[in-house]
């Protein structure tokens, strides 16, 4: 059994839904790792069908129990790599801290990994998106030099003409141009926009103000399609 098959199996063991590899000899933040595992775990159809109103407590505390299992799921992939003779780095929410920078976005993010991988695209709300889930999963990433098996790069948005998640901001931060892997993120989305309105429905629908909303999640129509099923 190949390596990337290994890991595969392991990381889904583990609890990952899926997993994908990607070349990032170009941009890795450590050159001496220039491939990454991707992987994502997805929110339960339960907590997103109640999401209408969004934000709710129950996603909430369902965001921060993802974070933590994919916190904990880098750091067993990390192992794994370590222990087959490779160097390894998680990309954990621990170890890259809250600083998020200008444009509130990690140096080299998960989601860019997991287009690269071929896993899915970045819909105009900036959401890592999938066909089978929608937007309704979060992502962690580990870069590596292990030789593992990439896959097959989108480059492009596969979002068309729709304009739902648009249309469902209330904070306008979603302009409605379509995802490229040429764009910088603020480009096509505005991410103080999107902060700003979250402070504010958080503080009505959750009794404090914080960074979470998660309408646009609930919009998509493959979310939607996801919860549906």
């Amino acid at each position: 059994m190949s390596l990337s098959l290994k890991l595969r199996k392991f990381l889904l063991k583990e609890g990952a839904k899926e997993v994908g590899y990607a070349d990032i000899t170009h941009f890795s933040p450590k050159p001496e790792l220039n491939t990454g595992v991707v992987f994502y775990i997805t929110y339960p159809k339960s907590i997103i069908r109640n999401m209408e109103n969004a934000p709710t407590p129950e996603y909430l505390k369902e965001l921060i129990s993802l974070n933590l299992r994919l916190d904990a799921l880098g750091m067993k992939c990390e192992e794994f790599l370590i222990d087959n003779g490779f160097k390894a780095y998680a990309q954990t929410k621990k170890r890259l801290g809250t600083d998020f920078g200008q444009y509130n976005s990690f140096e080299l993010p998960h989601k860019t990994i997991a287009t690269r991988a071929g896993l899915g695209w970045i819909g105009k709300s900036a959401l890592f998106t999938t066909s089978k889930y929608g937007s309704a999963l979060r992502l962690s990433s580990v870069l590596t030099n292990a030789p593992l098996e990439i896959g097959k790069p989108i480059l492009n948005s596969k979002c068309g003409k729709c304009m739902i998640c648009k249309d469902a901001c209330p904070g306008n931060a979603i302009s409605g141009i379509e995802w490229n892997h040429k764009l910088k993120r603020n480009d096509f989305y505005d991410d103080k926009k999107c902060e700003k309105y979250a402070l504010i429905v958080s503080e009505e629908n959750l009794g404090k103000p914080d960074t979470v909303c998660g309408k646009c999640i609930y919009a998509c129509p493959h979310t939607q399609k996801y919860i549906k099923n």
